[in-house]
């Protein structure tokens, strides 16, 4: 079993109230969702316009993990609302602890 993590830290666009980062953050979480993961914002909750959004998957197949956390990592760089500060990648197998 391989557990991928990703870590991507986000400057938010013309975003001026946490109500306004909220009508960001939401979509994205709910686009990421389609690639069957886990997400949620993990950081950064009281700025607005800084968010940290963090991706769970699990595979049998590390490759599968691999392309599954590339393919998020992709989604959410296209989004021109978005600057993409830092984005971290962590894969772990069961020997891991």
């Amino acid at each position: 079993m391989f557990v991928g993590t990703l870590r991507v830290d986000l400057l938010l666009g013309d975003v001026h109230s946490l109500k306004a980062k909220r009508a960001v953050v939401r979509p994205l979480v709910a686009e990421l969702r389609r690639f069957d993961v886990a997400v949620a914002e993990t950081d950064h909750q009281g700025l607005h316009r800084r968010a940290e959004i963090g991706v769970t998957c699990v595979s049998g197949d590390a490759a599968q993990v691999r392309r599954v956390l590339d393919s998020c990592e992709r989604a959410v760089a296209e989004r021109p609302d978005i600057e993409v500060l830092s984005v971290r990648q962590r894969l772990f197998d069961e020997e891991d602890e």
